[in-house]
């Protein structure tokens, strides 16, 4: 796979989603070192959706440590069931948040943020890691975000042995 995206910059959210995803598949396919594909991913949907923060969140001994991410620093550790990304992991869901200053205990790890979306990756009925997306746009994320980027959670889930 060649190291650029083909994004146009013209398209609109859905058929940019639908240009990135075969080539983050088409990036991941062979490669079975979970940090380098995850590295690609963060990458990949930073410059092809322009998202503000883009990052990974792997469950290790009970805690989300973070993983690869593109955008400004991060918080390092996140407990089960605490801000967006510690509650996806414990209900096993989506979450979508327009305003992250009106869910109940978010963690501002930067103060740019302004909505959210947040995705468990789910391996044999367990949350492995977290996907986790911002935006410094108020209400930034929808269902078109939350079906591709299902998708894109399913091809990492299905390529970790």
């Amino acid at each position: 796979m060649a190291e650029d995206l083909l994004i146009l910059d013209s398209a609109g959210k859905k058929e940019k989603y639908h240009a990135l995803i075969p080539q983050i598949e088409a990036l991941i396919a062979g490669e079975t070192d979970v940090i380098a594909n995850l590295s690609n991913i963060t990458a990949a949907l930073k410059f092809g959706m322009s998202f503000f923060w883009v990052g990974f969140y792997l469950v290790k001994e009970n805690e989300l440590i973070l993983g690869p991410f593109q955008g400004p620093i991060a918080c390092t550790r996140i407990r089960k069931g605490k801000g967006v990304c510690g509650t996806a992991w414990s209900e096993k869901r989506v979450i979508v948040v327009e305003n992250v200053e009106k869910f109940p205990g978010h963690i501002a790890c930067s103060s740019d943020s302004k909505s959210e979306i947040v995705l468990p990756v789910i391996k044999n009925g367990e949350v492995i890691m977290i996907l986790d997306v911002d935006s410094n746009q108020l209400n930034d994320f929808d269902e078109v975000d939350a079906q591709a980027l299902e998708q894109i959670t399913t091809l990492i889930a299905n390529s970790i042995s």
